[in-house]
């Protein structure tokens, strides 16, 4: 395997992680536990003693804010760079990987200030979206750089199944930001009960809150129905992907049913934890689905758990 491969591979698991801790925090109510950006109560580290009495947070809720800014700033960033030069050196094999060095290394630039931003604006609901949308993003290039393969490996590419494959990733990554704004603004328990919402399959939309809740859960809907007739067309095509498509509607019936539970349960701090995971290996899954298309993969991926990623 190509060195960026590889490093792709590794950025994009860390993405993943970086994703659910991120959903841990909004969960904690973590989000506003280090009001200072990007230091933490003027500390790089802080300690027990640093934190007034006066902030409202308790020192758990502090590290956790605080880990998510580690991981992102010292570990995953640097990563992501390194990567982008490693898919620089290799642009001989193809020209395409500058494009999407360079696509890397912006869209890094600009996940960092959206998090000073994030954490500037208060994690107004706005702030917090589009900062889960430009990590969705970051993984979306990553697992592309990971699943490259040159003009000499590539088939022909199914254009049919590719269109069937970016409708489903585009609805799913509009389902993700309404899912925060859902979360950022208390409206998570707007509709109380599930499948409808208070008894009827379109509620009055008058209410802001149970507005946004059903457009999340209306586009959440759309993307695993797009998912299913995706998976479908690959098993039908016998693509190389098809072992993909069945993962991500696996994954997403699995998040579409996990969260209908929750609302029943009227969500648990774990369980918020749980659908975002759920969530965005979702993503994941439908992204590493378009790529393979895209680059024209003439056979499944093997050597993966499960064949998650077959």
């Amino acid at each position: 395997m190509r060195v960026h491969r590889l490093l792709a591979f590794l950025g994009a698991a860390l993405t993943v992680v970086l994703i659910v801790l991120g959903a841990t925090v909004r969960a904690t109510n973590s989000g506003l536990s280090c009001p200072d950006w990007p230091t933490c109560y003027g500390h790089w580290l802080p300690l027990p003693g640093d934190i007034p009495p006066e902030a409202g947070y308790a020192y758990y809720q502090v590290m956790l804010e605080w880990v998510h800014r580690l991981i992102a700033g010292v570990i995953l960033g640097p990563l992501v760079l390194v990567t982008a030069v490693a898919a620089w050196h290799a642009r001989g094999e193809d020209p395409a990987l500058v494009r999407l060095a360079l696509l890397l290394v912006g869209l890094l630039l600009i996940q960092a200030l959206l998090g000073g931003v994030t954490v500037l604006d208060r994690n107004s609901p706005w702030s917090v979206a589009v900062h889960l949308v430009a990590a969705s993003l970051v993984l979306a290039v990553l697992l592309g750089l990971a699943l490259h393969r040159p003009p000499a490996e590539r088939g022909p590419r199914h254009r049919g199944l590719l269109g069937w494959t970016l409708a489903t990733w585009v609805t799913a990554l509009i389902a993700m930001a309404a899912a925060a704004l859902v979360a950022k603004q208390g409206a998570s328990l707007a509709c109380p009960d599930w499948p409808l919402c208070e008894g009827r399959i379109v509620p009055d939309l008058s209410d802001p809150l149970i507005h946004v809740q059903f457009m999340h859960r209306a586009w959440a809907l759309v993307t695993v129905v797009l998912a299913a007739i995706t998976a479908v067309k690959a098993r039908r095509a016998a693509h190389p992907a098809r072992r993909l498509a069945t993962g991500a509607l696996a994954n997403g019936l699995a998040a579409l049913l996990f969260a209908g539970w929750a609302v029943l349960a009227e969500w648990p701090v774990w369980a918020m934890v749980v659908h975002q995971a759920l969530a965005v290996l979702y993503f994941a899954h439908v992204t590493a689905m378009g790529w393979m298309i895209g680059w024209g993969h003439r056979r499944p991926l093997v050597g993966t758990a499960g064949d998650v990623a077959a």
